[in-house]
């Protein structure tokens, strides 16, 4: 099998360009990951440099993120699955396991829901199925700083929020890419697709999903915990995980459990040589 590392580019799709990125080898079993708010397909570096050698993998910077383009019109859950589903259309992806994290979690569950036949399993990070009560309000004031001060006043509060007071010194490296990550991504971006954060609810989707499902959630992440612990029990295939000494992001904060993590789940829907 040939590798493809470092490969992709922009691929246009619903009237913008989406920044993607192919590694791995061709003919092995695709995994597709999708990006958080406030980050973009790098978010995903160490977990790739993994797991290349065994699958063919895309990244993906969600619209409005990294070097992805803006759309012509706002941004909701819809509007970004359909941006996945013509990702998987382009790259002829007959079936792949789906990775989000948080925003990106919402996103792939979707896809899972709306194009089954493209997915072979679901793994799910520190997402949830519906907006919660005091998500209008939440979202509304960090929108409000940004417009106000800009993406850099965004960086220490959201940090605080995702990240366990411990993690710079455990993981330095990591903590100055997200730091960098947050800032850099473009305002309007962040400002659509947490509106979108807004508003949601796909509860109704979770009893249908015809395929594995793992809910990965960092231990010390609020009430994600107790809300994904639902989300597996709705899901017939559903199987649910917390990462210990960890919170929102744990594939960067814990890359070693994280991995421990999706490796047992991967080796069982996607063996080697599938």
């Amino acid at each position: 099998m040939s590798s493809h590392n470092g490969t992709g580019g922009f691929v246009s799709v619903n009237g913008m360009e989406l920044n993607t990125r192919i590694d791995g080898k061709e003919g092995a079993p695709w995994l597709v990951f999708s990006n958080s708010l406030a980050t973009d397909l790098r978010m995903w570096d160490q977990q790739v440099e993994t797991l290349k050698d065994r699958f063919h993998i895309l990244r993906y910077d969600q619209r409005g993120h990294g070097a992805s383009a803006l759309p012509p019109q706002g941004m909701d859950f819809d509007a970004l699955t359909t941006d996945l589903i013509a990702l998987l259309g382009h790259y002829q992806v007959e079936k792949a396991t789906l990775i989000g994290a948080s925003m990106g979690a919402v996103t792939v569950l979707r896809c899972a829901a709306r194009a089954p036949g493209l997915c072979r399993a679901v793994i799910a990070c520190d997402g949830q199925w519906m907006a919660p009560s005091t998500a209008r309000a939440a979202w509304g004031d960090r929108i409000a700083l940004v417009q106000a001060k800009g993406m850099g006043a965004l960086v220490q509060p959201t940090m605080d929020r995702w990240f366990q007071p411990d993690f710079r010194d455990r993981q330095p490296g990591n903590a100055a890419k997200v730091a960098e990550l947050i800032g850099s991504t473009p305002l309007a971006g962040y400002v659509g697709c947490a509106r979108a954060l807004q508003e949601y609810d796909f509860r109704s989707d979770y009893p249908t999903l015809p395929m594995p499902v793992l809910y990965l959630v960092g231990e010390k992440d609020a009430l994600l915990p107790t809300v994904m612990a639902e989300m597996a029990n709705a899901t017939p295939g559903g199987r649910f995980t917390a990462i210990p000494g960890c919170g929102h992001l744990p594939n960067l904060e814990r890359p070693d459990a994280f991995l421990a993590a999706i490796e047992g789940f991967l080796a069982i829907q996607a063996p080697a040589g599938d």
